[in-house]
């Protein structure tokens, strides 16, 4: 696509990177720090007219709505106050697929701070995006060529 990349694992403080490392999920206060700072990213891009492609665990419907609009989303489930920054469009590409093929990608990372055994944690706590999210969802047991290519031809199908 030629857009800016970010993987949400890189913004994680240290502080959530060694709980994870210690085999201890994150709580929503771990995450909402964190998801905050991802959506300040999204709204730089946003406001420099650059797309950009965001790879986060964002398992729940608040995490994703926090992406969407930012801190007042932690304050209020109520709709943006004139003159606030205007919610972001985005399209959540929700990769579904069985635990143990997870599992199986996730045994051969390498150096990565989370490990596999906090991936029924992610599981338990994954609400999949629904309507009226933007969001496709995606079978991990699809080739990675037609991921991307169902991926794509949404984005362009606007």
């Amino acid at each position: 696509l030629g857009w800016k990349f970010y993987d949400a694992d890189d913004y994680h403080s240290p502080e959530n990177k060694k709980k994870m490392a210690e085999g201890t999920p994150l709580s929503d206060e771990d995450r909402i720090p964190w998801l905050c700072a991802l959506h300040d990213i999204l709204r730089r891009e946003d406001l420099s007219r650059q797309d950009a492609v965001l790879a986060c665990s964002a398992l729940k419907k608040m995490y994703r709505h926090v992406l969407v609009t930012g801190a007042s989303a932690i304050k209020s489930n109520q709709p943006g106050q004139p003159g606030e920054n205007p919610a972001l469009k985005i399209l959540f590409v929700h990769l579904d697929g069985p635990i143990d093929i997870i599992a199986g990608r996730l045994e051969k990372r390498r150096g990565h701070f989370m490990p596999p055994e906090l991936l029924k944690s992610q599981f338990d706590t994954l609400e999949p995006p629904s309507a009226p999210e933007n969001f496709i969802t995606v079978s991990l047991e699809k080739s990675l060529s037609e991921i991307v290519l169902e991926v794509e031809s949404t984005i362009f199908q606007g």
